[in-house]
């Protein structure tokens, strides 16, 4: 009788579920569709040519069947279906509002998108190619098919240039080996809009201010056979409206170059007069009163400079330079023609200052492990510090937390509070630059200074941090740099119980003595640089970016090597105790550190999308220590880590912790890994869901007595990957997003075998099960 409970069990809860399922079956969406209608089931794509891609042509279909959860299961449209047909009824209208009715086919669209398609096709080359649309009803519901017969793709034989405008000719055919056109090539429409686009911008940086990609036009001789096409490319000359005579296409110079400062250009044109100015390094200024930004600073910002030819890259650079400051609100750039000179754009540069002080209040919760605290902080803000739009931030922090589950001390509270000053100049604080690179890239220099204080049942920690570091980007946003040109670490213990100490340091312990290395007064100094990139701008617009959008990061620190050599050097002093040299009678650290992070995502359509990740990082104490500092080795499990454990709950290796218990001071390693996949679907208002498997763990470098299992072996570390599944609700506001993650153990490498090292197939629901609250998505 007990072999058959677990079997009883289970059939009682399937038993709701198919219920369910046949429920939603009779609820039968066809009874929402016209008499003599169809439901549209669904839409796909074919092709006989693989060089053709059905996901881009999808984008022509002007109607799609109703959406689903993760690909699969409608619904939104079974929550519809749930209403009552009379509409008069509140419940059926909210019912409806909230779901989302079964699309009635509509072959006029049908047919609009086959033409459409058939465009795109021929576009691409394939002169020849047909789609067909194809239907196939039954039972009221109707399934389409688009069929795309490519015939076979025609090709570039010849390229002839046309261009009227000598000067304009010789600047395009100078420039020939960046085109995108070449002999042998597809004739493909798309490419040849892309060089369109491409002399334009050429000839806009050139002076050419008025010139569009419509001056440019192609013209194809598909009658010599085979296949294959003599292309043309015209560009006549210029004419500024239908009445008027060709022309040379006008070539512009900059002529003034006026500032407006917190003036918009209507209300300067209508006070000019009355306006205070003066002239710095040939450019205007206007103001009402004092300028509030130095006018040699805003020199600095500006590519536009007068008697210069034109270049729209200028005028982008010096936007994007002013729009980045943080006392700037708004920037707009006005050409207008020079009055006095036809060949002229005087440019007018209004920018709009933002509020100069800034004051804000933070209220948090916090929860570390199942401990919940709050924390308050409040910060004031200078945007204009030095009239140079360097910004102030000062940030004052304190926070609480109950911690439960710690036997043996007399506190049961851990209570923090720290300062933190920033200094942030919006330019590069470094000699012996090229002003060219300066205006190339947005830079930030930093100066930072923090004091932190931690005062936990076990021991109190003070940390003293001083940093000066450099930031810059292009202007696309999608490369990222930043050097830590110097930052100073300073930790000091004042307390330790005893308890802790007779636990974890004290001689008697020898398991331990690993750990006295990171509960001593240590001083830290690094070095370090990082890389960013993302194949798209934060910036885009277009959410169709997400098909294939992906990011790369690689940073790398290292830290003591300058004070290891001028001790060797000075023979500086060492300390028996320690073993280790020491800077004022405080060992310091000395270790190399690199990280690596790669996200991906694939964009199925307007709800579902898949997000992949890796992550890896190694780090290596050496010379003097034997022991990386505890704040830069590596955790595993948590909210953006593998989710089915706990906040450094997972790892290093196969060690479980101390009696099976989480070991946050244990649990840590110099190595670590991470894979996840994660399903996004949108469910409905802004709510989405996610499903995810996690894969990952940390180890250790060296064979530490308090951390066995967890060395790294080229033999055994692939039987040391924790595996974690789960499901995820996100509360998505679009400029943040609050996440829930539940996630369920899989793999469990903190034991060899068993049924616990395969919860998937046993599952313990409350051995296993963790529940994750965060701010943003993981990756």
């Amino acid at each position: 009788m007990k072999q058959c409970c677990p079997y009883l069990r289970r059939l009682l809860w399937a038993m709701p579920m198919l219920v369910l399922l046949s429920w939603l079956e009779a609820c039968a969406p066809t009874r929402f569709i016209p008499e003599g209608g169809y439901m549209l089931e669904k839409t796909s794509v074919r092709t006989d040519n693989s060089e053709i891609s059905t996901a881009n042509l999808s984008g022509y279909i002007r109607q799609h069947s109703n959406s689903k959860w993760f690909s699969l299961f409608k619904v939104p449209m079974a929550v519809y279906c749930i209403s009552g047909t009379d509409s008069t009824r509140r419940f059926n209208r909210f019912i409806q509002r909230i779901g989302e009715a079964p699309v009635v086919y509509d072959s006029v669209q049908a047919e609009r998108g086959r033409v459409d398609m058939e465009a795109a096709v021929r576009n691409l080359g394939f002169l020849n190619g047909t789609v067909t649309l194809k239907e196939k009803r039954r039972k009221r519901r109707a399934e389409v098919t688009f069929q795309v017969q490519a015939g076979k793709r025609y090709t570039v034989n010849h390229i002839d240039y046309v261009i009227d405008d000598s000067v304009v000719a010789d600047l395009v055919l100078r420039d020939s080996l960046e085109s995108l056109l070449y002999n042998g090539m597809p004739f493909d429409a798309n490419i040849l809009n892309e060089e369109r686009s491409r002399i334009s911008s050429l000839l806009q940086n050139e002076g050419y201010q008025r010139f569009n990609k419509s001056f440019v036009r192609f013209e194809a001789d598909t009658t010599i056979g085979d296949q294959r096409v003599d292309l043309t490319m015209y560009i006549p000359r210029y004419r500024a409206s239908v009445n008027d005579s060709l022309r040379q296409h006008p070539r512009y110079y900059i002529g003034t170059v006026n500032y407006l400062s917190d003036l918009e250009m209507q209300s300067f044109r209508a006070q000019r007069e009355h306006l205070d100015s003066m002239v710095a390094r040939s450019l205007h200024f206007y103001q009402r009163k004092d300028m509030p930004l130095r006018p040699l600073f805003l020199v600095n910002k500006t590519d536009l400079r007068p008697g210069r030819l034109y270049e729209e890259r200028h005028v982008q650079s010096t936007y994007s330079n002013l729009s980045s400051l943080s006392a700037v609100m708004g920037t707009s750039i006005f050409l207008e023609p020079s009055p006095t000179a036809p060949d002229t754009l005087d440019a007018y540069v209004s920018v709009i200052m933002a509020k100069r002080h800034g004051v804000s209040a933070e209220v948090e919760g916090t929860n570390s492990a199942g401990d919940f605290g709050a924390a308050v902080s409040v910060g004031y803000q200078n945007r204009n510090l030095f009239r140079r739009s360097a910004m102030l931030s000062l940030k004052l922090r304190g926070a609480f937390e109950a911690i439960k589950g710690l036997e043996g001390y007399t506190d049961q509270n851990y209570i923090e509070y720290s300062a933190e000053v920033n200094l942030n100049f919006p330019e590069f604080m470094l000699p012996f630059l090229s002003r060219r690179f300066r205006r190339s890239v947005n830079a930030q220099s930093i100066a930072s200074l923090m004091f932190d204080s931690q005062d936990r049942p076990e021991f109190h920690r003070r940390v003293l941090t001083a940093a000066w570091r450099y930031r810059w980007n292009a202007f696309d946003l999608k490369r990222q740099h930043r050097v830590d040109l110097i930052d100073l670490n300073y930790v000091f213990m004042p307390w330790i119980s005893d308890t802790f100490r007779r636990e974890y340091l004290s001689d008697d312990g020898s398991r331990n003595a690993i750990l006295r290395y990171n509960y001593e007064d240590l001083f830290i100094m690094k070095a370090g640089y990082s890389f960013q990139y993302c194949s798209v701008s934060p910036t885009a617009q277009n959410v169709t970016y997400g098909r294939n959008a992906f990011s790369v990061r690689f940073g790398v620190e290292t830290a003591g090597n300058l004070l290891y050599g001028l001790s060797h050097l000075l023979d500086g002093p060492h300390s028996e105790q320690l073993d280790a040299y020491t800077l004022f009678n405080i060992a310091y650290a000395q270790y190399v550190k690199t990280d690596f992070d790669f996200s991906k995502s694939f964009r199925f359509d307007e709800r579902n999308s898949l997000a992949i990740h890796l992550g890896a990082g190694i780090a290596f104490p050496y010379g003097n220590s034997t022991v990386l500092p505890y704040e830069k080795r590596y955790f595993s499990g948590g909210a953006n880590s593998v989710r089915g454990w706990s906040v450094r709950g997972l790892g290093p290796g196969g060690f479980s912790g101390s009696d099976g218990k989480v070991d946050f001071i244990r649990q840590t390693g110099d190595l670590k890994l991470d894979l996840s996949a994660e399903y996004r679907t949108h469910l409905f208002w802004k709510i989405d869901g996610a499903v995810f498997v996690d894969a990952g763990n940390i180890w250790t470098l060296r064979d530490y007595e308090e951390q066995p299992g967890g060395q790294f072996r080229w033999d055994t570390f692939w039987k040391q990957i924790a595996v974690a599944y789960g499901l995820g609700i996100r509360l998505n506001f679009g400029y943040f997003i609050l996440r829930l993650d539940g996630g369920m153990k899989a793999v469990n490498p903190a034991y060899e075998s068993g049924r616990e090292h395969f919860p998937i197939i046993y599952p313990n629901f409350k051995r296993d099960f963790q529940l994750h609250f965060a701010v943003g998505l993981p990756y």
